[in-house]
């Protein structure tokens, strides 16, 4: 029995996707389980990664688990986890964590923290690291539709857009395959783009002229206040303009595990253009 834990994420809903199209046997985590939308022959169960009450139920009788990053009591979780029986965990973390500054950083932090506590267990664990998800660019649906321009710090700051779907297949990858059990894989889309980029390929795909504004600091992390804590707006924001003229260093990893080569962003904004196009 596999538990996928965050039901309702994008990655765990393509995951489960191809795990009950390969007939394995699959059971769905969730803090309001009644909410999902699952396949009639697939349980869903009670879990927040934060309330170790729900930990015994969800885990009974499971082998291995898609967890994602949540580290306020990850501990509780392994502990629950090795006396029910699991023998691997298959972690959703982040690139972020091979950064110098991930200590201190608290976006990577609470991703390393949970890799420390899995790495230090007797539990067999699989590291999945993506960079930056392609979702991100959801966030600017809103303006888009709306016809206003997207506020941006940094326009020129590079990323490595990764696709959903091809994080969902790298952790269908190591989870059905013996052979990348323990180990720890980087993912990334096909190239570095900047914003600029990004929006430009959406723009073409959706048919629809998308402007930029330039904002500073502090006009974008007063925009997100209401969606962002300020230290991990700052968090952001210091990652971007780090990178700000300067493209990343992509993976083929994505290849290596899944056979096919990573989606580039293209094929995201396509898949995801309804969300951008004006009603």
């Amino acid at each position: 029995m596999i538990l996928l834990t965050g039901g309702r994420g994008a990655v765990a809903t393509q995951l489960l996707g191809l795990l009950h199209e390969a007939g394995l046997p699959v059971r769905v985590g969730s803090r309001a389980p009644a909410d999902l939308n699952l396949p009639a022959d697939v349980p869903a169960v009670a879990l927040d990664l934060g309330d170790p009450a729900t930990f015994p139920a969800a885990l009974d009788g499971v082998t291995s688990v898609f967890l994602y990053a949540t580290p306020d009591r990850i501990g509780d979780f392994v502990e629950q986890a090795h006396k029910a029986g699991v023998t691997h965990v298959v972690l959703l973390s982040s690139s972020a964590v091979l950064g110098a500054g991930a200590a201190a950083d608290p976006l990577a932090k609470s991703h390393l923290d949970v890799e420390s506590a899995l790495l230090a267990s007797p539990l067999a664990t699989t590291i999945l690291r993506p960079g930056s998800f392609a979702s991100n660019a959801a966030a600017w649906a809103w303006p888009v539709k709306a016809g206003r321009p997207v506020s941006l710090p940094f326009p020129g700051a590079h990323s490595d857009p990764v696709h959903e779907r091809d994080i969902a297949e790298a952790a269908f990858a190591v989870l059905t395959d013996p052979r990348h059990r323990g180990g720890c894989f980087t993912l990334t889309g096909p190239e570095s783009l900047t914003f600029t980029e990004q929006i430009d390929q959406l723009a073409e795909v959706v048919a629809t002229a998308i402007t930029v504004k330039h904002v500073t600091r502090a006009e974008w992390k007063r925009e997100m206040a209401d969606y962002i804590p300020g230290a991990y707006a700052d968090a952001l924001l210091d990652w971007w303009e780090s990178h700000d003229g300067k493209p990343v260093t992509t993976t083929r990893t994505v290849e290596s595990l899944t056979g096919g080569p990573a989606r580039p962003f293209s094929v995201w904004a396509a898949d995801h253009a309804a969300d951008f196009t004006p009603s």
